[in-house]
């Protein structure tokens, strides 16, 4: 797929950063503090399961002349766990990786085409633990551009960006609800256009958008 096929568009407001802005936040290393770290810390009666199964994940900044925004990708519909859900680039640490890093860029590899020599990694965040029993290290990587895309036609449904300024921006950070056996579970919702970006992966946009934050107020 060529690069220029990627879905990229809509308005959005917020804060904005370049790449040495960028690179000088996440050189001083990330403060943690006030971050959410699992599912759990949104619904208190949710039951977690121990911290286990290490994973990784790509949180692709990708260095737009237009601005900065993340790559995302939906998965497909026929996937056994989270089938046409928004997320990262990314799943479980395999024996060949020798940390969350060479996951994260073999992940991004297998999945969307983008060889890891696009990627200038920046940084990572804690692991986030999910209520499916995933410890997930997001990773941080700076894309250049131009690249192409070749998705996992078994994983990968579509491949999109959405501007940094709308993520970082906190009027864009719904909080939405559901119950089920008498628990309620709240989590964090980024609509953006016709994607419904939720869970995890909404949870670690909000993350990041804190630490953008913090050097800019």
């Amino acid at each position: 797929m060529e690069q220029a096929a990627i879905l990229s568009a809509g308005v959005a407001g917020g804060l904005s950063f370049d790449r040495p802005a960028l690179k000088s936040i996440f050189r001083g290393g990330i403060d943690h503090t006030g971050l959410m770290m699992g599912d759990g810390d949104m619904s208190p009666g949710l039951e977690m399961p121990p911290p286990g199964r290490p994973a990784a994940v790509l949180v692709p900044l990708v260095d737009r002349a237009e601005g900065m925004s993340v790559l995302l990708t939906k998965r497909t519909d026929h996937l056994q766990h989270h089938p046409g859900q928004i997320s990262f680039p990314g799943g479980r640490m395999e024996e060949c990786d020798t940390d969350p890093v060479s996951c994260a860029l073999r992940e991004t590899e297998e999945e969307t085409g983008i060889d890891r020599s696009y990627v200038e990694v920046l940084g990572r965040m804690d692991a986030y633990r999910t209520r499916t029993g995933f410890s997930v290290t997001p990773v941080i990587g700076l894309l250049t551009p131009p690249f192409d895309t070749r998705p996992d036609p078994f994983e990968v449904a579509e491949i999109f960006e959405v501007p940094l300024s709308f993520v970082v921006d906190p009027v864009n950070h719904e909080v939405h609800s559901r119950e089920k056996d008498g628990v309620k579970r709240s989590f964090y919702v980024l609509p953006y256009r016709d994607y419904y970006i939720w869970g995890a992966t909404a949870a670690m946009l909000v993350n990041l958008s804190s630490i953008l934050r913090r050097d800019r107020l």
